[in-house]
C-alpha cells in the first residue's frame, strides 16, 4: 500500500497564529485556502492540485539553504511572474537566479518567511 501524497508539514514557529496568517495572505498557502478547481475551502486544510512532489533529503552540510535550519519549503505554482511581481508589491524580498532555471526542470525563485524560513518557488516545465 503505497503512500499517496504528503497529508500535511508541521514545524515550530515563534509566533504560530502570524506566520499562517503570512503563508495565507503572501502564498495562499495554510487552513481555509484552496488552489482554483481542487475542491471546498476547509477551516482544517488546504485544498492542493494533484501533481509532482519532490522528497529529497539532502547532505547535513549543503550550502542549498541556511545552515541553521533543517528544512526549506519548495511551492509548486503556475505563474511564477506574476506571484514574484505580487510578493516585491507586498515588501517580500525576492531572489533569482537565471542558473536556478532550465528547461527541464522550471523556473524557480527564493523568499523567506517573516521568520526565516527558505521557502523556494517553482514552476515545473511546461509540457
Amino acid at each position: 500500500m503505497p503512500v499517496q501524497g504528503i497529508g500535511g508539514l508541521f514545524f515550530r514557529a515563534k509566533d504560530p497564529d502570524s506566520l499562517n496568517a503570512w503563508y495565507r495572505d503572501h502564498l495562499g498557502v495554510g487552513a481555509g485556502c484552496t488552489t482554483d478547481g481542487a475542491g471546498e475551502k476547509s477551516d482544517w486544510h488546504w485544498m492542493t492540485a494533484g501533481g509532482p512532489v519532490v522528497f529529497a533529503p539532502f547532505k547535513a552540510d549543503t550550502d542549498y539553504f541556511a545552515a541553521d535550519k533543517a528544512f526549506m519549503i519548495n511551492l509548486r505554482v503556475t505563474d511564477i511572474d506574476t506571484m514574484l511581481e505580487t510578493l516585491r508589491e507586498a515588501g517580500v524580498e525576492v531572489t533569482v537566479d537565471p542558473e536556478w532555471d532550465h528547461p527541464d526542470t522550471g523556473r524557480f525563485a527564493r523568499i523567506h518567511d517573516p521568520e526565516g524560513n527558505a521557502i523556494e518557488l517553482w514552476q515545473p516545465p511546461t509540457a
